[in-house]
């Protein structure tokens, strides 16, 4: 198979692909006693007709369109490979050519060209030129001591109050809801913590002061249901008022919570995981922050096409028309996402960044469980959704930015500097720190004067040979350097070079993108 690609702009590419009939022939082959399986030749049994025989029957034309069809995707899968591009949006494929299959002399081909929205060539900022300011850590006594009421919480005990009702009271309820006359809405036998605020809006403030066989009314919006959204009278029935009793914190609930023997212990570990869980929260803030600065400092286009193709699925998801106002308005959103999205999968790719199928695992069923859905039906419903490969990627660009906050300067508000290490833990075996290279200078192109098409195709000439003056003048000064380039253009520098010239920007490239496109065409 031979591809050749075209880049039509920073972010379009034109993949001409040929097979020639001979590497066609298994796929001819292979489609033809398909078809034989289908069809009833009289003389034979399914499947068994000589290829001569069906190609009588059913034309040759209709195997060749057959194996074009079964066979299209996987060219075009291969041809994207070795070409070293990444496609952003569908494929837009015409074929300008099949071929004959004539016998073993037959020198047709299948031509096919793929015109396609693809991944810009992105220069990746060096997350070590780059300083991220974080709050500083600081455990008080007082956050010891929520963690300790917290555990003491989960050994408490509930005793009847004859009492008024308080906040971190738990009231056994009925509660109906109605909008008008209709009963909207109803549960008994609720137990429920006044504070935890999880049910209806004003339903904290309605039971507050209420006290065993109270009935307390209120109006509120309901939360869930056909009603969503619409306001409901409601009727609270308090069954009974009970107080959380919580044990004492001494060396005996210390025996009885926790591995260790003293109270004393017990704070110093519950502090240690109040430090641990702080320093957690101090990079959260980091994470968005260091992104903001690499996605500021790289400079790259975005591909048109796969944001408007978002836009229009949004649109249509909210039962929109196409030309809505409101596909405009949510543009820069989607430009701030796409961006961000195609930075970190080039960091990902750098870093080599894996997501275990283990670690994958682990993320469904936690997703499972915030949606309080069986992890198994959870699974189903996001490989039927086609989302798996999506957790996928997003895994891996939050590791791309763990990777990049490694190499990041962190520090708090107090000037100290952050051990992301120590949070974070070392880096996952497999991971590499690649080698960043300096930003490509970008010449602004002299706007273009109008001149007949004689003296345009006079110039053209000179001119494509001055530019490669330029790359050999760059390539002896030993500055040359194919990340800096798009796959073509290194491409055509290389044919132009000598084989000394050329090994060492294979080896560059090997050493740096590691394009597939540019590293098979420079072994061969």
């Amino acid at each position: 198979m031979k591809q050749n690609v075209e880049h039509l702009s920073e972010t379009r590419a034109k993949l001409s692909v040929e097979v020639s009939a001979k590497d066609f022939e298994p796929e001819y082959d292979k489609a033809a006693k398909e078809i034989a399986k289908q069809v009833d030749i009289p003389g034979f049994r399914r499947g068994k007709a000589p290829r001569r025989v069906l190609e009588s029957k059913v034309g040759r034309g209709f195997i060749i369109e057959q194996a074009v069809n079964d066979n299209l995707d996987r060219y075009y899968q291969e041809a994207v490979a070795e070409a070293g591009i990444v496609p952003m949006s569908r494929p837009e494929v015409a074929i300008d050519e099949v071929p004959k299959m004539a016998g073993k002399d037959d020198e047709s081909a299948l031509k096919f060209t793929v015109e396609v929205d693809v991944r810009p060539e992105i220069w990746m900022p060096n997350p070590a030129d780059f300083e991220v300011e974080v709050p500083a850590v600081e455990v008080t006594d007082d956050d010891v001591q929520a963690e300790l009421d917290a555990l003491r919480e989960r050994f408490s005990t509930l005793t009847n109050v004859d009492r008024a009702a308080k906040e971190g009271d738990y009231v056994n309820i009925d509660m109906v809801a109605k909008i008008g006359d209709e009963n909207v809405d109803d549960v008994a036998g609720v137990s429920y913590r006044i504070g935890d605020n999880t049910m209806l809006e004003g339903q904290d403030e309605a039971l507050t002061g209420a006290k065993a066989d109270d009935v307390v009314e209120f109006k509120a919006k309901l939360a869930g249901g056909e009603h969503e959204g619409e306001e409901a009278d409601v009727t609270i029935t308090v069954h009974s008022v009970k107080e959380s009793v919580l044990p004492d914190a001494d060396d005996d609930f210390a025996m009885m919570a926790s591995e260790f023997d003293t109270i004393d212990e017990l704070k110093e570990d519950l502090r240690e995981q109040a430090t641990k869980a702080k320093a957690n929260s101090q990079l959260s803030g980091a994470y968005d922050a260091l992104v903001s600065q690499l996605v500021e400092a790289s400079d790259f286009p975005l591909p048109q096409g796969v944001i408007d193709d978002e836009i229009a699925n949004h649109l249509r998801n909210e039962g929109r028309e196409a030309d809505d106002e409101h596909g405009e308005e949510i543009r820069p959103d989607v430009e701030e996402a796409l961006r961000n999205q195609l930075l970190l999968d080039t960091y990902a790719e750098a870093f080599k960044v894996e997501v275990s199928q283990q670690e994958l695992l682990d993320f469904l069923i936690t997703q499972a469980q915030m949606y309080g859905m069986d992890p198994n039906q959870f699974v189903q419903a996001a490989a039927q959704a086609g989302q798996i490969n999506a957790f996928a990627g997003e895994m891996a660009r939050n590791k791309a930015v763990m990777a990049a906050l490694r190499l990041a300067k962190v520090k708090d508000e107090n000037g100290n500097v952050v051990d992301v290490d120590e949070i974070l833990g070392e880096k996952p075996e497999g991971e590499v720190v690649p080698e960043f290279t300096e930003k490509p200078k970008k010449t602004a192109k002299p706007k273009a004067e109008t001149k007949p098409k004689a003296a345009k195709k006079a110039e053209a000439k000179p001119k494509k040979a001055e530019e490669k003056a330029d790359e050999l003048e760059e390539s002896a000064n030993g500055e040359f350097d194919p990340s800096a380039h798009t796959v073509g253009e290194v491409l055509e520098y290389a044919e132009n070079a000598d084989d000394a010239e050329k090994a060492r920007v294979l080896e560059a490239e090997k050493a740096g993108k590691a394009r597939k496109g540019i590293v098979s065409k420079l072994e061969s």
